[in-house]
């Protein structure tokens, strides 16, 4: 199986609304609107892993100087600031029959190695508890429950410094 990781393209939309809608519930999920103004504002922030042409996960996020995720980010992309010092990451998603493959890892170490190469002082994230330990494993730590709300979740505020 050869995974090819990837910018997304405007013509990837309908694959990553159906990756999303998989891996997010409908609380959470980015509607397609949200989808596409991401491509369209952020596309170097914004990558997908391909098998065989085919989309099978994605990571994406803005740039911004915030050092926390907050929940207006998510539904705009007015909170992009190019010439932000972080990266802050919106959604790591896989497929279902693609997880435990290592694809959101190899998603993972190109977003961390093009933050690093974009000159970003940090990666930012939220998640949810069960998945701090997997995220701790890239090098983030772990500051404690988030103020987001996103969804109703509970959410923790992740941060790697590169």
């Amino acid at each position: 199986m050869k995974i090819s990781i990837r910018n997304v393209k405007p013509l990837d939309i309908d694959a990553v609304e159906a990756i999303e809608n998989q891996c997010f519930p409908v609380s959470e999920a980015a509607d397609r609107e949200s989808l596409q103004d991401r491509i369209a504002a952020f596309p170097e922030n914004f990558l997908v892993a391909d098998i065989d042409r085919a989309l099978v996960g994605f990571i994406n996020g803005c740039t911004t100087n915030s050092p926390v995720i907050y929940d207006e980010m998510f539904h705009g992309v007015e909170h992009h600031v190019a010439s932000g010092q972080n990266l802050a990451i919106f959604g790591l998603d896989v497929i279902p029959e693609y997880r435990r493959q290592g694809i959101a890892a190899q998603l993972m170490k190109v977003f961390l190695e093009n933050a690093r190469n974009a000159g970003k002082k940090n990666v930012i994230l939220t998640c949810k508890d069960h998945l701090i330990h997997y995220y701790e494993g890239f090098g983030f730590v772990n500051n404690g429950i988030s103020e987001s709300q996103h969804g109703g979740a509970t959410w923790y505020d992740m941060t790697c410094t590169l």
